[in-house]
C-alpha cells in the first residue's frame, strides 16, 4: 500500500474552477500530493468577475477542519480566502487543536477581477490570529501594504523592509510576490530572520493569470507536505507556476482573465 503526502486547503470555492479551492486541488494533484479541502465560502464567479459570495457558517468550517484532521495525516496546510472574523476565529481554534507542522497563509483580499474578498473588519483578525500561526505568509505587494497599513512598496529596499515588518507580526517567513511590479522579470522576495533572497522568472505576457496567487501558495504547501525545506518548496513552486502561466494561453476558457494551465506538464493535457 502506497503512502501519499497529504495537503489541506482552507479557502473559498471558485465556481469557474480557476482559483480558490479548485486551483489548490489541481495544483496538489499536479505535484503528486493528495488534496483535502475545507470550504470557507462559495463564490458565484467566472473569468470576468465575482457576482456573489455565500459565506459558510463558522461552526461548519470547524466541522470540516475536525473531520479532515481527525482522519487524514495532513503534511501541510494552505489557508486562502477567509472573509469573516467568525471563520478566522474557527480556523485559529482549529490550528490550536490540531497543530499542523506547516501552515502557508495566503492573505487573499482582492480577486484578479478587482472584487474585494475580505471584509474590512476581518483584516485585524487575520493579522492578529492567523499570521502568527503561519510558517509562511505569501502576500502580493498590495496585500503586504494593507497588512502593514502602509503605501505599496515601490522597490526592492521597501519590499524587503515590509517583509521584515511582517515578520514582527509573528510568522516565521514572508514571501512577498512581485507580480504587480513592472519589468522583464517577476521577482518574489523570501524574507526570514536570517535575511532575504529573491526568486526571479521571465514575465509572461498573457491575460490568463486567474488563480496565480492561489496556485503558488498551494504549490509551496505541496512541497512542504512532501518534505521539502522552505527554500526548495518556494523555488519549486515558482518554477511550476511560471510554467503554468506561460502555458495558459493554450487554454481558451472564458472571456476575461482565463486560468493558468495547472496540468501543463502532462502530455495528455496539452490541448
Amino acid at each position: 500500500m502506497m503512502t501519499v503526502p497529504v495537503a489541506l486547503t482552507i479557502a473559498g470555492s471558485d465556481s469557474s474552477g480557476g482559483a480558490g479551492i479548485q486551483a489548490d486541488l489541481k495544483t496538489f494533484a499536479a505535484l503528486g500530493v493528495y488534496g483535502a479541502s475545507v470550504i470557507t465560502a462559495l463564490t458565484a464567479q467566472n473569468t470576468q468577475g465575482v457576482a456573489a459570495i455565500h459565506h459558510v457558517p463558522a461552526h461548519f468550517v470547524t466541522a470540516q477542519i475536525d473531520a479532515v484532521f481527525g482522519d487524514l495525516d495532513v503534511g501541510a496546510l494552505k489557508i486562502g480566502m477567509v472573509a469573516q472574523v467568525a471563520v478566522i476565529d474557527a480556523i485559529a481554534a482549529g490550528l490550536s487543536r490540531w497543530a499542523p507542522a506547516h501552515v502557508v497563509l495566503d492573505p487573499v483580499m482582492v480577486a484578479t477581477s478587482g472584487a474585494h474578498l475580505l471584509e474590512s473588519d476581518a483584516i485585524e483578525a487575520l493579522r492578529s490570529m492567523l499570521v502568527p500561526r503561519a510558517q509562511l505568509l505569501t502576500p502580493n505587494l498590495p496585500e503586504a501594504a494593507v497588512l502593514l497599513d502602509e503605501p505599496v512598496a515601490g522597490g526592492e529596499t521597501d519590499i524587503v523592509r515590509q517583509g521584515q515588518r511582517l515578520l514582527e507580526l509573528g510568522c516565521a517567513a514572508v514571501l512577498i510576490k512581485g507580480g504587480h511590479m513592472h519589468g522583464p522579470e517577476s521577482i518574489d522576495y523570501l524574507v526570514t530572520r536570517q535575511g532575504a533572497m529573491t526568486f526571479a522568472a521571465p514575465r509572461a505576457v498573457t491575460r490568463n493569470t486567474h488563480g496565480t496567487g492561489c496556485s503558488l501558495s498551494s504549490a509551496i504547501a505541496a512541497g512542504l507536505a512532501k518534505g521539502d525545506g522552505m527554500e526548495t518548496a518556494v523555488r519549486g513552486a515558482k518554477a511550476y507556476v511560471t510554467a503554468a502561466i506561460a502555458a495558459g494561453d493554450r487554454l481558451n476558457i472564458g472571456r476575461g482573465h482565463g486560468p493558468i494551465h495547472h496540468f501543463h506538464q502532462f502530455e495528455h493535457f496539452r490541448f
